[in-house]
This record gives structure tokens, C-alpha cells and sequence, in this order.
């Protein structure tokens, strides 16, 4: 009950003169401050916050910490999302006062040991993809599809094809991949799969023309598999003049096995915040660097990273460059956590991240394709997608209901209804950092669950301090900010 007391009532637990801390008086004369600063800047009067001693601020923020999922505290199934566990060494590291401290406003001669690490992950990125420059800038992935599809736009204005004004995306694509494509200036195109969730090749022929700008496609692709026919997909994009965009969301599955520019790729993404180790999830932060082919590389976003006479320096001097598309250098934080994963592991241990991650998905497909069909086969990547339509058919409980059962037993619930072209799709995403015993308890539970009642599914969750919102109510009617109740 304490906990409940804590959680619930910190604006009612407010009493005039309590107090966290005691500050200072202020030393600044009122007239200092109303001469800087316009009259309609300053508040009339003080804010509405609530007044507490420290010990309930604590116990408020301890106790709803107790209400969320982490990936420290819950395996995360997350299908597409790769929410995996992040070493605590890479917080360390990235956390040095030689990173954490610096500012970016510092002269570039007081700066050369982030400079020299920055280029260095570029470096790898660039090796890594199979291509060969980078811009560590982008703040997350779909920054990195729009920030390469207007590498591309530029690339083609200054080729004189401004006639190339389509983006080709597979259905099974992310839903960023023609949302970037739209707010890059292209006109999405839909390209059909088939039935085991390859390209149509004959579909991505038929539109394919002097217009067709891009290609993108997510390989491995949003229901785990590694698209067979990518040599001759480039071949044909490549014969119409267009490039191919892959988007990197899934690397997690072919590091140190493939690379992306061998296999034909000219512009990719990464999710450094998902592929190699940094906080994903709560809204950011995020990095989401784009590598590209050398005749894309003079259009990158300025500046860029370059060594003159023994010295890091940030060149600016770009004239075909897009210009900025983040401010300062990039996430830092992040980039830094990847450098740090990147190096400790080397080019065998990332092999083994990829290879380990490709296991634990198959084990856990093998484990739940015995309860629950998975309709593009028995062998993935680094991920599957199941279908829960035939369970529902019979039973009336979608694959929402199963989701929200497995909160209850601990387990945060996969990616649902996602991709659109698998009726009640659950995508489910182990991840190399996952135990077997883990693993075996999630597939235990899924299981069981599957034996419930209706009614209990209907319901659920059951034990979780929030039951089940209305989820079109608070999509449509949003409430993103606290109002004080009179």
C-alpha cells in the first residue's frame, strides 16, 4: 500500500513549504533580469509544481521505475526492433570525462582524440557495410533512409536525371521506408511478394523504368529471411539506372557474414542504437549513420571528418553536399557505445553476435512453430513472423489477446499485426543475448497460454498495475502533457 501511496498521489502529497533542497537566494538585481529579458518571457507567477521532501520525490519515481519493462529486468521479444541486452562496460566507456565532458563549440586542436575515434567508427561502418564512406550525422534509422534518399536525389539532380522521381518498396517494408521516401520528394511504389515472402521479380520488372529512382529494401527482410534472388534484384535496378537503398535494420543477422556493398547494395543505414549496443527504446536517443558508394559519397551531409598534415579536421568546404541533417557531429553517446561494442568484439566476435543471434532465433522458432504456424517456413535470420489467424478462427482471440497475456507472466509481448501482408502476425526477435533457458520459459509460457479461456485472453493483463487501454481512444485523442485538476 505504501508503494501504491507513493506512486499515485505526488501532486496531492504537496504541502506549501516542503522542500527537496534549499537554494540559494537569488544575487541577480529584478532589474537586471526584466532588462534581459522581454516582459512577456516572465512568468507571472511561480510555476504549479508540487512540494515535497526529497524522501517522496524518491519513493515516486523509485515505484513507477517498478511499473516498466527494461531489457534488464525482461526478455523482450521485440520482432524488427532487436531489443537486446547492452553491456554495462560501453555505458562505462562512453561515460569517460574525456567523452562526457567536451563540448563541441571547443577549437578542432582540443578535440583530435574524439575526432581520430569518430573517423576510426566510420572506418569500420564503411568496412563493415562494404562501402566506402559514412556520415555518422543521422539521429536515428528513418533519418538515415531520408538523409541517403536525398543523397540520391542530389546525386541524380547533378547527373542532369531529374526525370527519376520513383522509390521502389516491397510490401513487407518498414512503414518508414516510403514515409522517407515521400518527404524526400519521391513517389513510393509498391512492389509485391511472394507467397515465402521474396521480391515478385516479375512485379519489380514491370516497374521498373526511366523514372525509377531507388530500390529500397530491408534484407534480411521484416519476416526473417534473407532475400535469394538480391544479385539479380540489383542487376535489374542497376541495368534501369536506379540505385539500391538497403536498409540496414537488420545487420544484427549478417555481420562478418556478408556485406551489403558486395551483395550490390549503393546506399545503406544502420541502427547503431540496435546492432551494436546502445539504449533503444523510450523514445531515443538513437544513431542511424548511412554508408554509401563512392560516386554518393561527394553528397554526403557536411561535414565530414578528414585528416590534413597529421590532424583531425572537420571539413565544411562541400560544395555538392546536402548540408546538415543533425546538428554538431551526431549522438555521441551512441556512436561512442558502438565504437566501444565494435572494437571489443573484432571482426570474429561480431561473426559470433550474428551467428549467435541467427541460433536463438531458429531454436525459438522451432520451439513455437510446434503451437502456432510460421507461414514463410521453418528456417529464418534473426527473426520470424507467426500466425496467430488460424488460432483466432477457432477460438475468437487474436493475436493482440495472446500479446497481452504474456505481460502477465513476465515477458514483454512481440511485435504484433506487423508485417500487414501475415494476417494476426506475432514477430518475434530473440536476440543473441538471450539464454536458452530463457528461451525455453518463454516458449514454455506461450504454450500455456495458448490453453487459456477466451475470456481470460479477452482480458488480459491481469496482474499488470495498468489493465488493457483503450488503444484507438488514446491514439486519436492524445494526451501528451500533465494539466494540473483544479
Amino acid at each position: 500500500m505504501q508503494n501504491e501511496f507513493h506512486s499515485r498521489l505526488l501532486f496531492e502529497l504537496s504541502k506549501p513549504g516542503r522542500r527537496a533542497a534549499i537554494l540559494p537566494a537569488c544575487d541577480v538585481p529584478e532589474k537586471s533580469v526584466t532588462s534581459l529579458l522581454p516582459a512577456e518571457a516572465l512568468a507571472e507567477e511561480p510555476l504549479p509544481l508540487p512540494e515535497l521532501a526529497e524522501s517522496d520525490v524518491v519513493r515516486h519515481f523509485t515505484n513507477l521505475s517498478h511499473r516498466n519493462m527494461s531489457v534488464d529486468t525482461h526478455f523482450y521479444p521485440l520482432g524488427s526492433c532487436t531489443m537486446k541486452y547492452n553491456p554495462k562496460r560501453n555505458e562505462r566507456l562512453a561515460s569517460l570525462d574525456g567523452f562526457a565532458q567536451i563540448h563541441p563549440y571547443q577549437p578542432e586542436n582540443t578535440l583530435q582524440g574524439m575526432l581520430s575515434l569518430l573517423a576510426e567508427l566510420g572506418d569500420a561502418l564503411a568496412e563493415i557495410a562494404g562501402l566506402h564512406a559514412v556520415s555518422l550525422q543521422p539521429a536515428a534509422g528513418a533519418q538515415g533512409e531520408i538523409t541517403a534518399l536525398m543523397v540520391a536525389a542530389a546525386y541524380f539532380k547533378h547527373q542532369g536525371q531529374t526525370n527519376r522521381t520513383k522509390v521502389l518498396i516491397p510490401d513487407s517494408a518498414h512503414g518508414t521506408n516510403p514515409a522517407s521516401a515521400t518527404m524526400a520528394g519521391f513517389k513510393a511504389i509498391t512492389v509485391k511478394s511472394n507467397k515465402d515472402g521474396s521480391v515478385q521479380l516479375e512485379d519489380l520488372e514491370s516497374k521498373l523504368d526511366d523514372q525509377t529512382a531507388v530500390f529500397m529494401i530491408t534484407n534480411p527482410s521484416t519476416l526473417g529471411l534473407f532475400e535469394k534472388q538480391i544479385g539479380k534484384i540489383c542487376d535489374r535496378v542497376h541495368e534501369a539506372g536506379g540505385l539500391i537503398y538497403l536498409d540496414g535494420a537488420n545487420m544484427n543477422a549478417i555481420l562478418g557474414v556478408t556485406r551489403p556493398g558486395d551483395f550490390g547494395a549503393d546506399m545503406m543505414h544502420y541502427n547503431l542504437h540496435k546492432t551494436f549496443s546502445g539504449p533503444h527504446g523510450g523514445g531515443g536517443p538513437g544513431a542511424g549513420p548511412i554508408a554509401v558508394r563512392d560516386m554518393l559519397a561527394p553528397y554526403l551531409p557536411s561535414p565530414i571528418i578528414v585528416k590534413k598534415e597529421g590532424k583531425f579536421h572537420l571539413e565544411e568546404d562541400r560544395p555538392l553536399s546536402i548540408g546538415r541533417v543533425r546538428n554538431f557531429f551526431g549522438s555521441i553517446g551512441v556512436l561512442l557505445r558502438a565504437y566501444c561494442y565494435i572494437r571489443t568484439h573484432g571482426p570474429e566476435g561480431l561473426r559470433r553476435v550474428s551467428d549467435h543471434a541467427v541460433l536463438n532465433a531458429n531454436y525459438l522458432l522451432a520451439k513455437i512453430s510446434e503451437v502456432m504456424p510460421v507461414p514463410q517456413g521453418n528456417r529464418c535470420m534473426h527473426e520470424f513472423v507467426a500466425s496467430a489467424s488460424r488460432y483466432k478462427s477457432k477460438t475468437g482471440v487474436s493475436a493482440m489477446d495472446l500479446a497481452k497475456r504474456l505481460l502477465d507472466y513476465g515477458f514483454h509481448a512481440p511485435t504484433v499485426y506487423f508485417p500487414l501482408i501475415v494476417p494476426e502476425a506475432m514477430m518475434m526477435e530473440p536476440t543473441e543475448t538471450e539464454s536458452k533457458e530463457t528461451l525455453d520459459r518463454f516458449a514454455e509460457v506461450f504454450t500455456e497460454i495458448m490453453q487459456e479461456t477466451p475470456e481470460e485472453l479477452h482480458d488480459a493483463p491481469l496482474s499488470t498495475k495498468i489493465r488493457r487501454p483503450n488503444e484507438v481512444k488514446a491514439a486519436r485523442e492524445p494526451i501528451l502533457q500533465w494539466q494540473r485538476k483544479e
